[in-house]
């Protein structure tokens, strides 16, 4: 294996790492408007991720950080071409962190309320523009000979992209509520189980149809569908065991 294939695998290990454990924490933070009825059960949602949430950013620092030391020109291209997206996506990054922090600061309904907001904004948007940024770069972007990216808004914003924001925010909602499965008990674990198996369906007619879409509008299969259709295969398995996790109440480490 060549120096830079083991940085790029180096590198997607790193992206990999932070969608599994920063999706959670996405999934947990959009919870917090469906699964808790009051500012009581927000705060014990949030709770759950507490001691989790920054150092699972790490793994996102980390990443941009090797891209820069391993392929500086891929670094630059993507930094630039992707500025407004990833500005935003820092700028709700930063507000969730800050919520995280201040939101029991002050003991009053209105200051907690703001930031329980900023917390389910930022949750929602995040995943869905980090979906929409892959998305892009799987249906491709016109880049020149000095590797500059020419993209537009139409560029970036497109049917495509969107769909795959969409399965992105569901897949990480989905995520956070089997978390919550785990590590709550009695009627909050009730009411996330309860949500996971709708947004479970939800789930998989979106990843259905962004796999038919990306069959006829990419050119991924056609290139790397000996690799894509194992992918895809594993992905069923996981979805059907964590329904079957669903079925049986298998939760917090006993029967409910």
């Amino acid at each position: 294996m060549l120096l830079n294939e083991l940085w790029f695998l180096l590198i997607a290990v790193l992206f990999i790492g932070f969608f599994f454990l920063e999706g959670y924490d996405f999934g947990v933070g959009m919870a917090t408007r469906f699964v808790a009825r009051n500012e009581t059960e927000r705060r014990m949602l949030i709770n759950t991720i507490g001691p989790f949430w920054d150092a699972n950013e790490v793994w996102m620092i980390t990443a941009g950080g090797a891209m820069f030391a391993a392929f500086p020109n891929w670094y630059a291209t993507l930094f630039s071409g992707f500025y407004v997206p990833l500005v935003f996506l820092l700028l709700l990054l930063i507000a969730r962190g800050t919520a995280f922090e201040y939101r029991a600061k002050v003991d009053h309904p209105k200051w907690s309320g703001t930031w329980d907001w900023a917390i389910f904004i930022a949750s929602l948007l995040c995943p869905f523009l980090w979906g929409v940024v892959f998305s892009t770069l799987v249906y491709g972007l016109p880049i020149d000979k000095n590797m500059n990216m020419h993209a537009t808004f139409t560029s970036i914003v497109h049917p495509y992209s969107v769909l795959g924001g969409i399965l992105i925010t569901l897949l990480c909602l989905y995520h956070g509520l089997m978390f919550l499965c785990l590590r709550t008990t009695d009627e909050l674990q009730l009411r996330a189980r309860a949500l996971a198996k709708k947004v479970f369906w939800i789930l998989a007619v979106a990843a259905l149809a962004f796999i038919i879409v990306t069959y006829f509008v990419t050119d991924l299969f056609a290139k790397r569908g000996a690799l894509l259709y194992p992918i895809y295969g594993l992905d069923v398995i996981v979805l059907i065991l964590s329904v079957v996790f669903l079925s049986k109440s298998v939760m917090a480490g006993h029967l409910v």
